[in-house]
């Protein structure tokens, strides 16, 4: 009607009336067919969001079209007077009408949701991007939320002022503490799932000086849909203080080797090789033999990769690599394309106990497996290693040293391309010193520390294992490939982070190194030195190749002890036979 009135200069005695109320019945059918066709009463958007705007735009002017076309020609040929310019002029007319009543039942209902300042925790949002945008949506229409953001706070000079849903920005981390105080705000929430770790280990210093408890969101590629809600609040972990940017990974080319080939991986049951099965999985591998002496490792991740737990198919394959004459029956009955070497002993303070135990399972067992590999013509080998075979000072070192030689060795013999990944220590592995931390809280302490200057390099299980497999698709030619672990990390300082997030008084005891222990790890030897090819986060150096009998790796009766043996074997630069 308002398009009718409008069209004939707002004088309402010149229009035809039938017409016009012919006219909105003809919209009405017209735009509830259109808005079920686009989705607009089926609820697909939010009330007075975007999308929603953009249906019901849609709608309309398809309405409107129709009606100029169809029922205003219509009208025409049975002589009523129906100008075609109504429906042109009724369309947004009525959008912004819709659109009105729709923004304001929103605002009403938001109103109606919010949630009561006096029943919750008043929060900060630090990260006012996408993801801030939405957890403050999300919790604002929540009446049951316990954390009620009360402001907004970004580095982003461009974003200051900037509202949302009622919200401003009204400073940046500099202005933690007082805006904490202005708002009498108890919690901040990191909102901001790419930021690197050294720049959360700063806004956590901050907001604790400023009394503040801390909430984060988790990493970006963990978010699912890319969209944000109050369930992705959490604590505070010390992965994200230690975590760093996602490695991008060239998935061409590892799709390339993996994709539809046999791949074995060995030790699949402990931290590194269960991560790494299940990464496997998603590039498509015609047969994934997960290797290993544990039955219920295996187990557990059988269970996890696809949730059978039958434990009955040839996929799991149970054996010792010790045990040589097993490990070539295995590659000869599987003849897998592709290996991942991870099965290893890895804790320094036993393996300087039991160095015999190191030489069997860590030098002749990677010798094993080599020699399998080699017998069915596997395309590529990807050995694990360690930064302690970089310039190695124990039997950790000294045996992993000599599986990155032997491995090289493999390679020149060897049609197929074999290479070692050296990385550091992983979060959350078996063993690792957040576990030993971690109980020893629970106890209620003391957390020991070996020395208040030791530092060790740390990478996610999740990007070791992203980086290995990447490695896997650009090394070659028997070379090691460090990956690049950023900054080492003060132990102490991640003792001191652990006993703060655990909110209890505990004491730290520093016990002196431990034989075989260094202050600081390295990444390199002092004769290699390391290059950056195709991949910005890992590094490329060779490795002197060492090739001799199995009887030469055996400490002889001679030998000085099995220690010293190891040191020679991972230190001299050549030895005269060749792999038996």
């Amino acid at each position: 009607m308002v398009a009718a009135v409008a069209r004939h200069d707002f004088a309402p005695s010149d229009v035809e009336w039938s017409a016009t109320f012919g006219a909105m019945l003809f919209g009405m059918a017209s735009l509830s067919v259109v808005g079920l066709a686009v989705g607009l009463y089926w609820r697909r958007h939010p009330v007075a969001t975007h999308g929603e705007f953009r249906s019901l735009a849609m709608a309309l002017v398809v309405v409107g079209a129709l009606t100029t076309i169809v029922y205003a020609p219509f009208m025409q040929s049975l002589s009523v007077s129906t100008p075609r310019s109504l429906g042109l002029l009724s369309a947004p007319i009525a959008l912004l009408l819709m659109a009105t009543a729709r923004s304001v039942w929103r605002t009403a209902d938001d109103r109606r949701r919010r949630p009561s300042l006096a029943d919750g925790n008043r929060l900060l949002v630090f990260g006012a991007g996408v993801a801030g945008q939405q957890i403050v949506r999300s919790l604002l229409r929540d009446p049951d939320a316990t954390l009620i953001p009360v402001a907004l706070l970004d580095d982003d000079q461009r974003l200051q002022g900037r509202r949302v849903d009622g919200l401003s920005v009204v400073g940046t981390s500099a202005d933690l503490a007082r805006v904490a105080a202005t708002y009498q705000a108890n919690t901040v929430l990191l909102a901001t799932p790419t930021v690197a770790a050294h720049r959360i280990r700063e806004l956590v210093r901050v907001a604790e000086a400023a009394g503040l408890d801390v909430k984060i969101l988790p990493p970006v590629g963990e978010i699912v849909d890319g969209k944000v809600s109050a369930a992705d609040i959490r604590e505070l972990t010390i992965t994200d203080l230690l975590q760093r940017e996602q490695a991008e990974l060239d998935i061409d080319a590892i799709c390339g080797y993996v994709t539809g080939k046999r791949v074995l991986v060995t030790g699949a049951g402990g931290s590194i090789g269960s991560e790494l099965s299940r990464q496997l999985t998603r590039f498509a591998p015609s047969s994934l033999f997960l290797m290993d002496r544990d039955e219920s490792a295996l187990l557990a991740l059988q269970l996890s990769i696809d949730g059978r737990g039958q434990m009955n198919g040839e996929d799991l394959v149970l054996a010792d690599l010790r045990d040589r004459d097993r490990v070539m029956e295995i590659f000869s009955d599987l003849e897998p394309e592709v290996v991942f070497h991870a099965a290893a002993l890895k804790h320094v303070p036993l393996l300087e106990n039991h160095p015999m135990e190191g030489l069997k399972t860590n030098v002749l067992g990677t010798l094993n497996v080599l020699e399998a590999a080699r017998s069915v013509g596997v395309n590529q080998f990807v050995n694990i290693s360690t930064d302690k075979a970089a310039d190695p000072e124990n039997v950790l070192g000294y045996t992993k040293r000599i599986a990155e030689r032997l491995t090289a060795a493999a390679d020149a013999s060897s049609a197929g391309d074999y290479k070692s990944v050296r990385f550091g220590n992983v979060l959350g592995s078996r063993g690792s010193v957040l576990q030993t931390f971690d109980e020893q809280i629970r106890q209620g302490g003391p957390v020991t520390v070996t020395d208040p200057e030791v530092t060790r390099y740390f990478m996610t299980i999740e990007e070791a294992v992203r980086l290995v497999i990447q490695a896997g698709a650009i090394g070659s030619n028997g070379e090691v490939l460090v990956l690049d672990m950023g900054e080492p990390v003060l132990i102490v300082e991640l003792a001191n982070q652990l006993i703060s997030a655990a909110n209890r008084k505990i004491d730290i005891v520093f016990t002196g190194l431990r034989p075989g222990e260094r202050l600081h790890e390295r990444l390199f030897s002092p004769d290699e030195k390391g290059v950056q090819r195709s991949h910005p986060k890992i590094w490329h150096t060779d490795v002197d190749k060492l090739t001799c009998s199995r009887d030469q790796l055996r400490p002889g009766a001679a030998s000085s002890g099995v220690v010293d043996h190891l040191r020679e074997l991972a230190g001299r630069d050549s030895v005269v036979h060749t792999i038996a």
